[in-house]
């Protein structure tokens, strides 16, 4: 931002005068609501080995890096050149190597980089690329020059939290972001989402496009999600595809779909347990030879982590005279590959102003010289000469700062952009920005890029003159489509998320149920010193369904409250917080299947039982779980209003009624559970956990009797709490699933389950189950109660074989020939 002589350069000015318009107390505000909108969006950066890791909050700061037009196409011209010259280098390598024969590249960087994939020598993959996104980090030099600190290859991340970062830097300083020409970003996915058809084996007007994830717990996995959305694809695991006769499959209710384009975030060496990794959970047997052979897709190509990171980057000046005939624009930090004697003496003799980084990706972190005690100097100099190819070093040398926003001034950082690149029809595309990476220490700049430390900007380029037409426009229209209302590509594993999403949605509210009523109960009778009575609430619950903490009839009767409440607080038992962790794992499976709305209301949840624990049981604790009650109805409510009626909210509702259904029986049963007579079955209390209690009141107009109760509750199709709503409900949507891939005109086993509940159901007499005549101890309500119960689960069983559950093809059994 400031010049050599301390003056505002250019580019920047505009901003600067706009920006001290805003007071201190303004620009906190202004700062608290682009955190607020994290949150909400569930932005996160999962970190390997960091107790904090998993979903940590995205850090954002709300300053924008500035780039002039001039100095960014430089940096254009720049990647492109090094984006074309790499793919040259990986045809090369995996093709003749004539490189390693000319010794441009030596053999020993080439053999021992465990990212060079064997099988993949002496193919080309479908669609003729090999690269089909790059991404480039670049550091300003002191002298104001751009250099390349790292290649980025495998498979580039950060492109859609750069978008995320726009959306929210825009909402945050959208008064600067209109008066200033900003390029924007959404030019850019739009040609790598038009590009990715192009890759078709298929000539077909509509190839199946996925995205293949290793999975939440990959440290980028809200990128995955976030950019499957933005670009319409299927977002998909290992375990939803399939590979028969060298064609790769989606595993679909429909059945297997053909995959004709696989856009990968999975690394190259897991993609194929079969050929690669053995141990490797997350790619496809047989992915590598289908790829082969020409049958699908993949982009980036498998082994193209070759030259993901700095081993190569010493040689690229010479690489770039001998096949392009032209120095790099971008030129390379200074960097020595200790493989070669010369480059590892330099490294020893100089270690301590150099940073010295794992000369292949995925091995340890970087160290930096300069902060090495003399015993970790020594430890690290006796690795790199017991094993020299594995190190690289590089001087970063003198880098320029940026401006952050810290609790109310302004510091500089220093900084690292990424940026990246599309390979279209036209060429290769440059997004027009970046992701700002930043470090408050210079030395240690590399080390929390890659450990996801460090917070982040957005990058704006600037213009002088008006923007292109396609960048200032909106987007490029798409092509016509085929009209169909049918969601044609529902991976079996989301169907099952789905599934799961409801029924630990249901459980989550009949648990907040439970503990709101039992909580007030038991207060009541410690106000009025009846620990007796207390104590006899929480069996009761028990009975009902309340999971409660071992030996808690022992504890002292005013601490019972605490007690209870502490064991559902935490989430190693089987209470409230175990139940919302269960559903917010499932929902990070369904990012990308969910509505942002939906997201953010699942947020809200996480908040509010996490308010809990900070609550005491002098405030007001009823009420947090009544707010807790009233964010779970509202998802409930998003599903009911917002989603289309197809599979994905069949599967969610159905599980939603069967989790009620069985809890409604659990309930009953324990309410019956050892009583003599009507006057023994908590009525007041069934009717309160059901929200039932006005419901019966203005049909009856009198104190709760067992018959009006249980038909109320067990009978009754028109109350939406009521067994028979949820079975006549799960009814409907198992006729409708039926319909998905099968065409006999044959009841399923789960719609035969359902026809024997619901006849079950409605032809139940409760005249007779209330007149409280036991047979042997047995009470005829607790006999049909335990019936209903083993064929719902019954039917949740069926349903998992159904639908969610996929045997694989065997090879067949062959006699094998002994030869002499």
């Amino acid at each position: 931002m400031i010049a050599a002589n301390g003056s505002v350069r250019p580019h920047w000015q505009p901003f600067i005068d706009s920006l001290m318009r805003f007071d201190p107390a303004e620009m906190r505000r202004r700062w608290d609501l682009g955190q607020r909108l994290l949150r909400d969006n569930g932005v996160t950066y999962n970190v390997y080995g960091d107790p904090a890791g998993l979903d940590r909050p995205w850090q954002l700061d709300p300053l924008p890096v500035i780039l002039s037009r001039e100095e960014w196409d430089t940096i254009t011209q720049g990647v492109v050149q090094r984006a074309g010259l790499l793919e040259t280098i990986l045809d090369d390598l995996y093709g003749p190597r004539s490189l390693v024969a000319r010794g441009l590249v030596p053999s020993a960087l080439l053999h021992a980089n465990p990212d060079f994939l064997r099988p993949c020598h002496g193919w080309i993959p479908a669609g003729g690329k090999r690269l089909h996104t790059y991404a480039a980090d670049l550091a300003r030099g002191h002298d104001g020059r751009w250099r390349v600190v790292g290649d980025r290859t495998e498979n580039p991340s950060g492109a859609g939290y750069a978008l995320e970062n726009r959306a929210i830097v825009s909402r945050v300083l959208p008064e600067l972001h209109r008066s200033h020409q900003v390029e924007r970003l959404g030019p850019y996915f739009d040609a790598l989402y038009r590009s990715l058809p192009s890759l078709s084996p298929r000539h077909t007007d509509d190839p199946r496009i996925v995205l293949l994830t290793p999975g939440p717990y990959n440290s980028t996995y809200f990128e995955h999600a976030f950019l499957a959305r933005q670009l319409g694809v299927t977002l998909v695991q290992g375990e939803d595809l399939t590979v028969r006769d060298n064609h790769v499959y989606l595993k679909a209710l429909t059945g297997l779909q053909r995959v004709d384009v696989i856009l990968r975030r999975t690394g190259g060496s897991w993609c194929d347990p079969l050929e690669l990794r053995g141990d490797s959970t997350l790619g496809v047997a047989g992915l590598l030879q289908s790829a082969r052979v020409g049958n699908v897709a993949v982009a980036n190509a498998i082994g193209t982590g070759l030259l993901d990171g700095a081993s190569l980057m010493g040689f690229m000046p010479a690489l770039s005279q001998t096949l392009l005939g032209q120095p790099l624009i971008l030129g390379s930090v200074p960097t020595w590959w200790c493989g070669e004697p010369d480059a590892c003496r330099h490294v020893i003799d100089n270690l301590e102003r150099l940073i010295v980084r794992p000369a292949f990706v995925a091995r340890d972190k970087s160290l930096v010289g300069a902060g090495l005690t003399a015993p970790e100097a020594a430890r690290l100099k006796a690795a790199i000469t017991s094993r020299p190819w594995d190190w690289v070093a590089q001087e970063i040398g003198g880098t320029s700062t940026v401006p952050v926003w810290t609790g109310g001034f302004l510091e500089s950082q220093h900084c690292v952009i990424r940026v990246f690149a599309t390979n279209t029809d036209k060429g290769w595309q440059v997004l027009p920005g970046g992701l700002a990476r930043l470090s408050a220490e210079r030395d240690l700049m590399t080390t929390r890029l890659q450990t996801g430390g460090g917070g982040s900007k957005d990058v704006w380029i600037s213009s002088t003159g008006p923007r292109d037409g396609t960048a200032a426009g909106g987007r490029v229209r798409a092509p016509e489509v085929r009209l169909t209302r049918d969601n044609r590509d529902l991976p079996s594993r989301v169907a099952d998320n789905m599934f799961w999403l409801g029924r630990y949605l249901e459980r989550c509210e009949s648990t907040t149920r439970l503990l709101r009523a039992t909580l007030s109960h038991m207060e009541e009778a410690l106000a009025q010193d009846d620990a007796k009575q207390a104590r006899e609430t929480l069996v009761m619950m028990g009975l009902l369904g309340l999971h409660l903490p071992t030996n808690s009839l022992r504890t002292a009767a005013e601490t019972l409250p605490g007690v209870l409440l502490g064991y559902h607080l935490d989430g190693a038992k089987p209470g409230l917080a175990n139940a919302v962790d269960r559903m917010i794992r499932v929902v990070t499976n369904l990012r990308d299947r969910l509505s942002a709305d939906t997201w953010r209301a699942v947020q809200r949840l996480r908040e509010e039982v996490g308010a809990l624990s900070h609550e005491s049981l002098d405030e007001d604790v009823i009420g947090r779980l009544n707010s807790v009650l009233m964010v779970i109805q509202a998802i409930n409510g998003l599903a009911m209003e917002n989603m289309t009626r197809g599979p994905q909210w069949l599967f969610l509702d159905a599980g939603r009624r069967l989790e009620r259904a069985i809890a409604m029986v659990d309930t009953l049963s324990g309410a019956l559970t050892d009583a003599e007579s009507e006057d023994a079955v908590p009525l007041e209390l069934l009717l309160e956990l059901w929200d039932s209690v006005m419901t019966y009141r203005s049909r009856y107009l009198a104190s709760p009797r067992l018959a009006g109760v249980l038909d109320l509750l067990l009978c009754d199709e028109s109350n939406p709490r009521s067994l028979a709503f949820q079975v006549v409900t799960m009814a409907a949507h198992t006729d409708r699933l039926a319909a998905i891939g099968d065409d006999t005109g044959f009841y399923t086993p789960a719609q035969k389950l359902m026809t024997i509940l619901l006849g079950t159901v409605r032809t139940t007499d409760v005249a007779v189950l209330s007149r409280f005549e036991r047979d042997a101890g047995y009470h005829d309500a607790e006999r049909l109660l335990d019936f209903l119960r083993s064929r719902l689960w019954e039917l949740s069983e069926q349903v998992t074989r159904t639908y969610f559950t996929h045997a694989q093809w065997r090879l067949p059994v062959t006699r094998l020939e002994v030869l002499p």
